[in-house]
């Protein structure tokens, strides 16, 4: 590349970054209280990131400001453009199992996801998703809670249990709703008691989908009392062993509980980290349009907290 054109893209950046300085600085706080997020020119990516903040003793940490935060992208460090602590208006989709293993348990599993539901705040959405063999929208996005406790209530065990499918359904719709002039916080909160026995996608397809959504998965593993055959035979951790590498990549949380009496809690603790997170946004420094996965490290400048974020993106091609 001649350095003529390396001064080109120089300048082309330079003038889209002080075009979303213009654009913050006008109107940050009435954008971000309607969950708006600023329009750029086409071929500019914004790569937003959900961060969540935890100290030695687990307990969210809020009041941090854009200058605590370093992000680096494959080692780069990248300017922010966007940054808020606000509450954001959340979409989130609830998958409970409904297959015949959650007989005896599923009746706890719903007064936990009602107990969600009652913490909703105005602009946020919830979609209700049941799933045995097959996904089943109970309840598309809504921020009725009425409508959406009875759709949870109205759930009954049966079937078998296609896990891989229904995350990767629930990844694919919920980044098909986007939109790209607003500003949401998306989870996926997904509970389970047994591992998958008749899905067709694998795992892994899976995992990169929920690469490329950039979506926090957020998995709750209900003990055990009996699988089926075929389940055992793929080993006792196969769910846990999944929950764990889907989380990690996306920032969410797995949660493997013991008893059924720690459901509420985590519901609960769910509901609190949504409101606890930072929204933080910037325009790679990297211009090229590759399609290549890129690593992303969050980090504070001066205290040693715990971070937890997605791990990095696809490019646009």
């Amino acid at each position: 590349m001649t350095t003529r054109s390396r001064a080109t893209r120089l300048l082309t950046r330079t003038g889209r970054l002080a075009a979303f300085a213009a654009i913050l600085g006008a109107g940050t706080a009435p954008a971000l209280a309607l969950g708006r997020t600023p329009v750029f020119e086409s071929g500019v990516e914004l790569v937003n990131l959900t961060v969540t903040v935890t100290d030695a003793q687990s307990e969210y940490v809020r009041g941090l400001t854009q200058a605590d935060f370093e992000v680096l992208e494959d080692g780069v460090p990248q300017e922010l453009a966007l940054f808020t602590e606000r509450d954001v208006p959340l979409s989130v989709v609830v998958l409970l199992d409904t297959s015949l293993s959650m007989q005896g348990k599923l009746a706890r599993a719903q007064e936990a996801a009602r107990r969600f539901v009652r913490t909703l705040d105005e602009g946020d959405t919830v979609q209700v998703v049941a799933f045995n063999e097959r996904p089943t929208i109970v309840q598309d996005f809504t921020g009725d809670r009425a409508l959406l406790e009875s759709a949870i209530t109205g759930t009954r065990p049966g079937g078998a249990t296609a896990l891989y499918n229904s995350v990767y359904v629930a990844l694919k719709d919920l980044r098909a709703r986007r939109k790209p002039d607003e500003l949401r916080r998306e989870a996926v909160i997904v509970l389970s008691d047994g591992d998958d026995t008749s899905s067709v996608v694998s795992d892994d397809q899976v995992l990169e989908t929920a690469r490329r959504a950039g979506i926090p998965v957020y998995g709750i593993r209900l003990p055990q009392v009996a699988e089926a055959a075929a389940a055992r035979a793929r080993g006792p951790n196969q769910t846990g062993f999944f929950f764990a590498s889907l989380t990690r990549d996306t920032g969410g949380q797995v949660q493997m509980l013991r008893s059924l009496g720690q459901l509420g809690g985590v519901y609960d603790r769910l509901a609190q980290e949504l409101r606890a997170q930072y929204s933080l946004g910037y325009v790679s420094s990297n211009a090229r349009h590759d399609g290549r996965w890129r690593s992303v490290v969050v980090r504070l400048k001066s205290a040693a907290h715990r971070l937890r974020h997605r791990l990095g993106y696809y490019a646009q091609r």
